[in-house]
């Protein structure tokens, strides 16, 4: 009995080692599957870590182009209305020079005072409109509220039309095309 006993052990004994052998596989298989699960969850996040850097590579390039943009646009704006402090402040002089071409002279010197500053009143005109610097043209014309104040109104005489300017107070003046001053005009109501 004995020796059927070991023979039977025997008969089993491979049988044994297969089915450990096939535990083990088993088991391997099952680590095999968590580590490639465990693989796969982190390559999914790594992905999605990737992605977002993308984007966030993506919204700061169009940020910078942005700015780019925004500030090539400001600097050609100062560069378009460069002077514009300058020429209000010397928008008076010219007015000055103006009201002082108007008065009527009768004696040698006086028409001779009024010749320098016409050509004064000339040069600073001329070195205004080099700059972009254009009186607004009023008189006559229909009243543009961008361009003028009327800082009176008159009752519509002869042929004038109703919003017509009839009298320029002060001339207006503008830089390219922004209003430096607006014309003070009287207008025909």
């Amino acid at each position: 009995m004995a020796k059927k006993d070991q023979e039977e052990k025997q008969e089993h004994a491979p049988q044994k080692d297969q089915n450990k052998k096939a535990e083990q596989a088993a088991s391997k298989d099952k680590q095999s599957e968590s580590t490639v699960d465990e693989l796969k969850k982190q390559l999914a996040e790594l992905k999605k870590q990737i992605a977002d850097k993308d984007d966030q590579f993506l919204r700061a390039e169009a940020e910078i182009q942005n700015m780019s943009k925004r500030f090539e646009k400001e600097r050609s704006q100062m560069a378009k209305y460069d002077g514009q402090d300058l020429a209000k402040s010397i928008l008076p002089v010219l007015d000055n020079l103006k009201r002082a071409l108007a008065i009527d002279v009768t004696d040698e010197n006086g028409k001779q005072l009024k010749k320098g500053i016409q050509m004064v009143h000339d040069h600073l005109d001329k070195a205004l409109q080099d700059h972009g610097i254009t009186e607004v043209d009023a008189l006559g014309k229909q009243f543009d509220p961008n361009t003028q104040q009327a800082v009176q109104t008159v009752a519509v005489s002869g042929d004038q039309k109703p919003d017509t300017v009839v009298q320029v107070l002060q001339s207006g003046y503008m830089l390219k095309d922004r209003v430096l001053r607006p014309a003070m005009v009287v207008v025909a109501q």
